[in-house]
């Protein structure tokens, strides 16, 4: 059986994890917007290196749920869950952008 303390530490870990890939995807965005596209790729890729961070976390506590052990679901990890689930879906949304971006970025300079 995993501990609330356990349980919520991986919930912590979750939260940091993908609030750090937050803040990169995000910046991405602002370096896209900016034309600065390696710098987007860049920030894109950090962002998912910190999502696979926590989506570790997730994949062990899953894992030891699965295996029979009793889990006691704490407000920490729902949060976790919450955030590491949206910064997923926002870093797929920012690679569509920056792809978005790149495209008129080379029709505007076909058109200048």
């Amino acid at each position: 059986m995993a501990t609330k303390e356990e349980i919520s530490m991986v919930g912590f870990k979750l939260v940091a994890y993908a609030g750090d890939a937050k803040t990169a995807v995000l910046h991405a965005l602002d370096a896209a917007e900016a034309g600065d596209f390696d710098k987007a790729d860049a920030l894109v890729k950090e962002a998912q290196d910190d999502i696979n961070d926590a989506h570790n976390q997730q994949t062990d506590i899953l894992a030891k749920e699965a295996g029979g052990a009793n889990m006691d679901v704490t407000f920490i990890m729902v949060h976790g869950q919450d955030t590491l689930m949206t910064t997923m879906l926002l870093i797929d949304e920012t690679r569509y952008l920056i792809r978005m971006l790149k495209r008129i970025k080379t029709l505007e300079d076909k058109v200048k």
